[in-house]
């Protein structure tokens, strides 16, 4: 508590300049989206089961198991995914190929009993391509409605131009993490739209402290050139940023090094989201204000 007392007393008086580069900031953020667009486009996104289709086992195991022998048992079939769900459960993913599906469900079953005594196939589901078509359009959907609802909100609770900027901000972080998904080759599955949400949640959260502070900061300072005063706004909010966002990425790098295999695709990719977030809060949705100048209608 101490040390984040002191952090917080540390930034709570602050004067960067963050202004001072918001051009290039911005330029710099198009290039990334842009090139982002083009990985995506070209490279093409690597889908996990949930969208290319393949094959879920559920299956209990009577006896407590190692995780590590079942992987271990299996390390012959390609693309193989193994989770826990409790202490006797595990879900066993593969991905589509080219071995008919039957056949490949036969072969996991036969591997498994050789290695485990007492098992248990409670459900085995075969995922073709047509349901992950459908999974792909309504992961999408889901984060152009959330687009939508949140440019609503933060137009209701400020202004337009606020709704503009805090938008454009969510898009930057959606196509930068889409294209950090391709350029690294995780695997995009429905836990990806997920990570996306989170993302979008926590940036359009940081854009608000700021816009909060910058809406009372033009009540308070109403003749003061708008550049310095997202400057003092973002500021004054400097200490919240930069706890909050040390605190979630320590949670985060967590779940990275313990999580497993099953969390590592999610918490690599919310890692970079948090990160791109922070930077578009400040650098993004804060500085398209100077020109859509909120003062306007009220100089008008």
């Amino acid at each position: 508590m101490k040390l984040l007392s002191l952090i917080r007393s540390g930034l709570s008086h602050t004067k960067i300049d963050f202004m001072k580069v918001h051009k290039i900031a911005l330029v710099m953020s198009v290039v990334c989206m842009i090139g982002s667009i083009a990985v995506v486009m070209v490279k093409g996104l690597n889908f996990g089961i949930d969208f290319s289709g393949g094959i879920l086992i559920e299956a209990r195991i009577s006896k407590d198991f190692d995780i590590a022998k079942v992987r271990e048992s299996l390390k012959e079939i390609r693309d193989v995914q193994i989770q826990n769900i409790d202490e006797t459960d595990l879900l066993i993913r593969v991905a589509k190929s080219d071995e008919e599906q039957s056949v490949m469900v036969k072969r996991i079953q036969e591997i498994l009993s050789k290695n485990f005594s007492e098992i248990e196939y409670r459900k085995v589901d075969y995922v073709g391509p047509q349901v992950g078509s459908e999974l792909i359009i309504k992961g999408f959907l889901a984060l152009l409605l959330s687009f939508v609802f949140i440019m609503i909100y933060i137009w209701i609770r400020f202004d337009w131009q606020f709704g503009f900027g805090g938008i454009f901000a969510l898009i930057h972080d959606a196509i930068l993490t889409l294209g950090f998904y391709s350029i690294s080759g995780l695997e995009f599955n429905l836990t990806s739209i997920a990570a996306i949400l989170t993302i979008i949640g926590y940036s359009i959260n940081d854009s608000v402290v700021i816009y909060d502070r910058i809406r009372e900061n033009m009540r308070r300072y109403r003749k003061m050139d708008f550049s310095d005063l997202i400057n003092s706004s973002a500021n004054s909010t400097l200490s919240r940023t930069v706890l909050t966002g040390g605190v979630t990425l320590a949670s985060i790098a967590a779940l990275i090094i313990f999580g497993g295999e099953a969390l590592y695709s999610f918490s690599v990719a919310t890692f970079f989201g948090i990160v791109i977030g922070t930077y578009s809060s400040v650098y993004i949705s804060a500085p398209i204000l100077i020109y859509m100048d909120p003062r306007k209608k009220e100089k008008a």
